[in-house]
């Protein structure tokens, strides 16, 4: 998993490995990240305009999401100007 931005704060890192051999589908990384980030970093993803990418490809809605090994998740906060 990468996290960008304010999330990687709430992740305490900006990536995090999953050692899993079954797909990984919204609910299933649900909790892989309340045990890396707890309910704040749940919560912070789960908000609208945080963006999901799978190997670089957007999903359109983060509980298409289906991930394996080697599968790059990303997480996208809404950019801010400044």
């Amino acid at each position: 998993m990468v996290f960008l931005g304010k999330l990687a704060d709430l992740a305490g890192t900006g990536e995090h490995v999953i050692a899993t051999s079954e797909r990984c589908d919204w609910p299933a990384l649900e909790g892989h990240l309340a045990r890396v980030g707890g309910d704040a970093l749940v919560e912070a993803v789960r908000a609208p305009g945080v963006k999901l990418a799978i190997n670089g490809t957007l999903l359109a809605d983060k509980r298409d999401l289906s991930a394996g090994e080697g599968d790059e998740v990303a997480f996208l906060p809404p950019v801010s100007g400044g």
